[in-house]
């Protein structure tokens, strides 16, 4: 199943992103993995072929972008896609793809998308 682990990489290339964005607050985590993925599914065709996201890619990645405001709500996007990508293969091209996607979508990010992101250390 690469595909499900290439889905499983952009969700915690993009938890990891949003996670990092805002300032911390003290609130309870909302957002599950069910939303994370569901968000990112339409990103799947990108990350395994490269070219142009699909507009519903880019809807979904700014729509779990604009969702995570709070720490816990960060911390658990970035949980969550740890977690789906744990022990599933993936190549550097779709390493490479995943963490160039919030760009391609017009989000600029002050730092750089890596799968070692303590989610912990994430505010």
């Amino acid at each position: 199943m690469a595909s499900s682990g290439v889905l499983k990489l952009v969700s915690m290339i993009l938890i990891v992103c949003m996670t990092v964005m805002s300032a911390p607050k003290a609130a309870k985590a909302a957002i599950t993995c069910s939303d994370v993925v569901n968000h990112l599914i339409p990103c799947l065709s990108y990350v395994q072929n490269g070219g142009t996201p699909a507009a519903a890619c880019c809807s979904g990645v700014k729509a779990l972008y604009g969702e995570a405001q709070t720490s816990p709500d960060r911390q658990n996007v970035c949980k969550c896609i740890k977690s789906a990508v744990n022990g599933i293969p993936y190549t550097s091209n779709n390493l490479n793809l995943a963490a160039g996607l919030p760009a391609k979508c017009g989000l600029q990010l002050p730092y750089s998308i890596s799968p070692s992101t303590d989610c912990n250390k994430v505010q």
